[in-house]
């Protein structure tokens, strides 16, 4: 058993806060905790690091976290805000002299290789990215040098999602409907990073009556909220309606959750 640290590395949704161009109060926010990058989490497990998504801000967020060694890589599905900075993991190939252990489905694989073709091709440019898919069965599994991860799926609209359980701890994001022996797998959880949009319902996501309806139903002691509008509301101002053990999320939060095996 080890000591699991998380590190939220963004807690935006796919536009991030502020948005471009918009003059509302929450994108016109001095408090830094309304600064959000879009959604990512690290989690370090003794001495290895590992990352949940590699969005378009991948490169700012290892740089702001300093993270100089990565492990691996999961991935939740296949949209871009997710997906989009994999091309950094380069940096990595080139500092530990290794392949990036990548973990996702077949949907997220066909993806990388649309989006990042020059990195599968049979003969490549010098520099690109050198990557390892590993697909995810929806059985338990352990990460190279890491610990054992339950995969979770539910929807985002129609589309297959995978949030993850480790040890005590789950990141869900990007979610609306989840069959009930999915959702059992959540169950007894010390934390949970948990999608929440805004107020508002939406095609795609929990809104916050979803999301505290989901909280209620698999009872963790303590949630942090990711995946933000700007239409939510400013940080300060979410906590307000928020019940004791639920707090928004925001770009740098770290806390430990426990040990996993």
């Amino acid at each position: 058993m080890k000591s699991l640290k998380v590190t939220v590395l963004g807690s935006g949704t796919s536009q991030g806060v502020p948005v471009i161009g918009c003059q509302c109060s929450v994108c016109l926010s001095t408090d830094p905790r309304d600064k959000r990058l879009r959604s990512s989490i690290l989690f370090s497990w003794g001495d290895e690091n590992f990352v949940i998504d590699t969005g378009p801000d991948f490169r700012q967020q290892m740089l702001r976290e300093d993270v100089r060694s990565l492990r691996a890589v999961l991935y939740t599905h296949e949209h871009k805000d997710h997906i989009a900075g994999m091309d950094d993991v380069r940096s990595y190939n080139y500092l530990e002299k290794r392949d990036m252990e990548i973990f996702c489905n077949e949907d997220v694989e066909r993806a990388l290789r649309r989006e990042f073709y020059y990195a599968f091709e049979t003969v490549r440019y010098p520099g690109v990215p050198n990557v390892k898919i590993n697909f995810i069965d929806m059985q338990t599994f352990r990460l190279p040098d890491g610990p054992l991860v339950t995969p979770v799926e539910y929807l985002h609209y129609k589309l297959p999602v995978l949030g993850f359980r480790i040890g005590d701890f789950a990141y869900i994001t990007d979610i609306k409907t989840i069959e009930e022996h999915e959702a059992d797998k959540l169950r007894g959880l010390d934390y949970l990073i948990l999608d929440c949009l805004r107020h508002q319902e939406h095609l795609s996501h929990f809104n916050l009556e979803e999301s505290l309806r989901f909280i209620d139903r698999v009872q963790p002691k303590r949630t942090y909220l990711t995946h933000i509008s700007h239409l939510f509301d400013k940080h300060e101002d979410i906590l307000k309606i928020l019940p004791n053990n639920v707090f928004p999320a925001h770009d740098g939060l770290t806390f430990y959750a426990g040990m996993a095996e």
